[in-house]
């Protein structure tokens, strides 16, 4: 049988797939035996394990399962013991996802001399008890979840010399007692919440060679006493809020290879023996500081500087040469007041051609004058960003630039650049940002300008350009923002231009000369949010089809040569902001939409909407202030419609008991419907300002998730305390637009019990003027599928031990099976999800399954599947890796069997624990092969572990496991092997 008939068989029989899954969930299966821990001895080390490991709550890759009486607890996994007295020396479980705490009787493993944690999701705070830990030489436990303060005892492991904790939840000070670990080779606290000072005793610690205290709250100056670790090699403060000055000691520290002050409230100056006292610096970063005076000259003399960051500071003066820097690789001096506007400011540019590496160079928003030196040609061709914005630089876009072929940002913006655009300035393949606003470049813009491919920005906008727009910018397919507004520029618009549907955020052709017809192709806009065509000489009819510009939210028409009427199609763009058609030659009567639909966006209001100048306009609402339409006319079209309307009346007469006997019904069915709870009517007028506060700016502790389209916050209204989940999408993604319209279209007309029901939709602009698009779903309080399945390494106390037993799998499977059954069989026209995955099923307060998020759905309508083909990749692959079905990939239709196989691969998923991604399924082995492999004897061999290894039992979890023949009874694996039948089955691969 090949896929399309096993498809075809198992979507059309998903009752009986709700009948098996029903059956198994009744037999109230119970895959598991208990079974006795035996723990043998006295032994102090082994006791000691043993409560560290009773401590974990989460253990994914079963490594505890080896930690048990059958082998000596030197031979457990991770411990290592000496060879002479059998005693543990190491404790190293880096990276094996472990949840839970860090039990006290660690403390009892006096002969320890490693403890790695790294990498897992201990929560909760550091024992006190690791402070009798004599012999601890190595503390690693970074990236865990670990709160609390730092136990000041530690102070008496007098042997550690290596402290890592980046990566916790850490609270406190840092202790000052750590001064007295004199061996301490590497001290590490970076990225946690400690506050205070740093402890001068620190300057205490000669062997010191790394200390990182970045990304805290800490406070206070730089000690002067650190000027006394002449062994530290790095040293980082990043991103606190250190105020003062830096001691002239630690610049004086000559081992010293990398230095990171920036983000603080940092001040004084830069020492000018700066490259001599520190000779081997590689990284120097002093950015976003209040540091004044002028650049130390003696640093061009530190040949192994690879990161050059003094950016957004008060230096000022001319630069040195920097000859000797071959090795740099960014060179951030942005946002200063460097230079003095004279000819000589940009000499340093010509220096830099020794730098082999050079990738980043950002020198914009400082006072550099002079030409750009077309020494600029010689760079590396290794660099990638190059940034002068702001300045007053002059002269000519150098030709050789053409030679910077990995070249991806080019940001010449607000200067006095003159000269043409390089001719062959399509050479820069890789060019991905071009911005030269507000120079005086003149010439035409270069046809080989098409031949930048990856562009998706050009800002060409306050120049003196002349000539026509190419037609080769239509090449440009990943063009998202297009700037040519107050130029020369003149000819018509070219059609390619204008139907570039990758134009999303801004197409700005305003304060020109163009001249023609507005083309029909700017129909293919759709996803465009701001279009300017302002102040030019634009004449003709405008398109009918502007209404299909469904994203606009900015449409700027005045100041041309439009006539005739307003096409009825702008009542299409229900997410309008504000439309300027003023000084045009536009006739006719002011259509109805303009003001007798007050729900349409910018037409109920009438400051917004501006259309005078147009002299043979009328009508339309009072506020607009356009004379009355020709009375005559009018009587004449009423005389011609008063016999139209006779007829009509007897018509109506002949239709009213018919239509009063529905609406009796209609009444008495509406009394029968529960009407709108108070949550939903508050949630019906939100806001972008509501959402804003009631997800506390959209703060990272009220995200719930976030993908290509957008991000799932939880929100609250703080008036009604009514809790629910809101979608923002993404709009700088050009398919978040269509995805939301997606979403809107499929559910507007559906309701099941297993599908997440969107309760408001809300389009328009945030306080930044940006556009704003969200959906507002009932909020799910158990979180998706997704994360009850693999729970994610950083979780909380309450959530480390959430899992999922065997019936609650087995009643989200039945809800799901719901769910697509009404999709599929019982809506008026059949919807297909189209990216069915763990992380799309929701799970509400009873553990109920739901279906979420319809950005890719397609609806089978009639009219649609004549062209299904040609549509099914408008938003681009539908699915997702590894949940899409293979024929999807080999250019198939959409279709419902889809979904089904998804479905299958989620069933295998949710019994066999593994992602269909996982790194075991390569090169032709897959999950669907896994499972067949496995039948029917090995049903055991790939159940979750969870499910063999745990169950709930009044709130608490039991250690369990086989029974003592190692087999489940044959009535559990019938069981089992129908599920992954049913999922092997609507999973099946395709096969000619």
């Amino acid at each position: 049988m090949d896929l399309s008939s096993k498809h075809l068989k198992v979507s059309n029989s998903f009752s009986l797939v709700l009948i098996l899954l029903s059956c198994f969930n009744l037999q109230g299966l119970n895959l598991l035996g208990l079974v006795t821990s035996v723990v043998g001895g006295n032994d102090t080390d082994q006791q000691a394990l043993l409560e560290f490991k009773a401590k974990i709550t989460g253990d994914q890759l079963r490594v505890m399962d080896s930690w048990n009486s059958s082998s000596h607890f030197c031979q457990w996994y991770g411990v290592t013991c000496g060879r002479r007295h059998q005693r543990v020396t190491r404790l190293e479980l880096q990276f094996m996802k472990l949840v839970g705490s860090v039990s006290p009787y660690i403390g009892n493993l006096s002969f320890l001399r490693a403890l790695n944690l790294e990498g897992n999701s201990f929560n909760n705070e550091i024992p006190q008890e690791i402070g009798r830990l004599r012999r601890l030489e190595i503390l690693q436990l970074a990236n865990n979840s670990i709160s609390g303060e730092i136990p000041s005892n530690l102070s008496g492991c007098s042997k550690l010399t290596f402290v890592h904790m980046r990566g916790n939840q850490l609270t406190g000070e840092i202790p000052g007692l750590f001064g007295l670990l004199s061996n301490l080779n590497l001290l590490s606290l970076a990225n946690n919440s400690l506050k205070g000072r740093i402890p001068p005793s620190l300057g205490n610690l000669s062997s010191l060679e790394k200390l990182s205290l970045a990304r805290n709250g800490l406070s206070g100056a730089i000690p002067e006493t650190l000027g006394q670790l002449k062994s530290l090699s790095f040293f980082t403060v990043l991103q606190n809020a250190i105020s003062g000055v830096v001691p002239v000691s630690i610049f004086n520290l000559s081992n010293i290879r990398g230095f990171d002050i920036g983000q603080n409230n940092i001040t004084g100056t830069l020492p000018s023996d700066l490259g001599i006292t520190m000779p081997y610096i590689e990284f120097f970063s002093v950015s976003l500081n209040q540091i004044s005076g002028h650049f130390p000259v003696s640093i061009s003399n530190a040949s192994n500087l690879s990161v050059l960051q003094v950016s957004v500071n008060q230096l000022s003066g001319n630069l040195p040469s920097f000859e000797k820097l071959v090795k740099v690789s960014r060179f951030f001096i942005y946002r200063n007041h460097f230079g003095n506007e004279g000819v000589s400011d940009l000499n340093f540019l010509c220096s830099l051609t020794n730098s082999t590496k050079l990738e980043y160079l950002k020198i914009g928003e400082n006072n550099f004058g002079g030409v750009l030196p077309e020494c600029i040609s010689n760079l590396s061709s290794t660099i990638s960003t190059f940034v002068i914005a702001q300045n007053k630089i002059l002269g000519r876009i150098p030709a050789g630039i053409e030679n910077l072929i990995n070249l991806e940002v080019f940001v010449a913006s607000y200067n006095q650049l003159s000269g043409s655009i390089p001719f062959d300035i399509g050479r820069l393949q890789k060019l991905n940002w071009f911005y030269a606003e507000a120079n005086h470049l003149s010439g035409a813009i270069p046809p080989s300008i098409g031949n930048l491919t990856m562009l998706s920005i050009l800002g060409l906008s306050g120049n003196n350009l002349q000539g026509n727009i190419p037609s080769s910018l239509g090449n440009c397919q990943n063009l998202v923002r297009l700037y040519l507004s107050e130029n020369n520029l003149s000819g018509s618009i070219p059609p390619e231009v204008i139907g570039l549907s990758s134009l999303s955020i801004v197409l700005d052709l305003s304060r020109n000369y163009l001249t023609g017809e507005l083309p029909v192709e700017v129909e293919n806009l759709k996803n465009l949010g701001r279009f300017y065509v302002s102040q030019n000489r634009l004449s003709g009819l405008l398109p009918n089809n502007l209404g299909s510009c469904e994203s606009l939210e900015y449409l700027f028409l005045d100041g041309n040569l439009f006539d005739g009427p307003i096409p009825s199609s702008l009542s299409s763009l229900r997410g309008l902001v504000a439309l300027d058609i003023s000084n045009n030659d536009l006739t006719g009567e002011i259509p109805e939409f303009f003001g007798m639909i007050p729900i349409d966006g910018v037409f109920k209001k009438a400051n917004a909407t501006f259309v005078d100048g147009n002299s043979k306009l009328c009508g339309g609402i009072p506020e607009l202030h356009l004379s009355k339409c020709n009375l005559k006319k009018s009587i004449k079209r009423s005389k011609n419609s008063l016999k139209l309307k006779l007829a009509v009346v007897f018509v109506i007469l002949g239709v009213t008991l018919v239509f009063s006997f529905l609406l009796i019904l209609w009444f008495r069915k509406k009394k029968e419907q529960p009407t709108a709870t108070c949550a939903e009517n508050s949630l019906l007028k939100l806001s972008y300002g509501s959402i804003l506060k009631a997800t506390d700016g959209f703060s990272s502790q009220t995200l719930v998730g976030s993908g290509s389209f957008g991000s799932v916050y939880k929100g609250i209204l703080q008036e009604s305390g009514v809790v629910f989940a809101v979608k923002v999408l993404n709009l700088l993604n050009h398919r978040a637009s269509r995805s939301f319209l997606a979403e809107c279209e499929a559910l507007k007309n559906i309701r099941h019990r297993n599908l997440v029901k969107v309760l408001t939709a809300i389009s328009g602009l945030d306080y930044q003027g940006n556009g704003f698009k969200a959906l507002v779903y009932e909020f799910m309080e158990n979180g998706s599928l997704e994360n009850w399945l693999h729970p994610s390494a950083v979780m909380n106390e309450q959530e480390t031990i959430r899992n999922l037993n065997f019936s609650q799998r087995v009643n989200v499977a039945i809800d799901v099976a719901h769910a697509l059954e009404y999709l599929h069989n019982n809506c008026e026209t059949p919807i297909i999800h189209c990216d069915l995955k763990p992380s799309n099923i929701l799970l509400d307060e009873e553990m109920v399954g739901h279906i979420s998020d319809f950005g890719l759905a397609k609806i089978l309508s009639a009219d649609r599947l004549v062209h299904s083909s040609n549509q099914s990749s408008s938003l681009g692959l539908r699915g997702t890796i590894g949940y899409a079905p293979p024929e999807y990939g080999m250019g198939n239709e959409l279709s419902t069997k889809g979904d089904v196989y998804s479905y299958g691969i989620i069933l295998l998923e949710m019994f066999t624990g593994k992602r269909p991604t996982n790194e075991m399924f390569k090169e032709g082995f897959s999950l669907h092969k896994f499972v067949v492999a496995a039948l029917p004897e090995g049903v055991v061999e790939i159940i979750d572990p969870i499910l063999l290894q745990e169950r709930v039992r009044r709130g608490t979890m039991a250690r369990i496991t086989l029974n003592e023949n190692g087999i489940v009874d044959d009535t559990h694996l019938e069981f089992l092997n129908s599920i992954f039948e049913i999922g092997l089955s609507c999973s099946a691969e395709f096969t000619k």
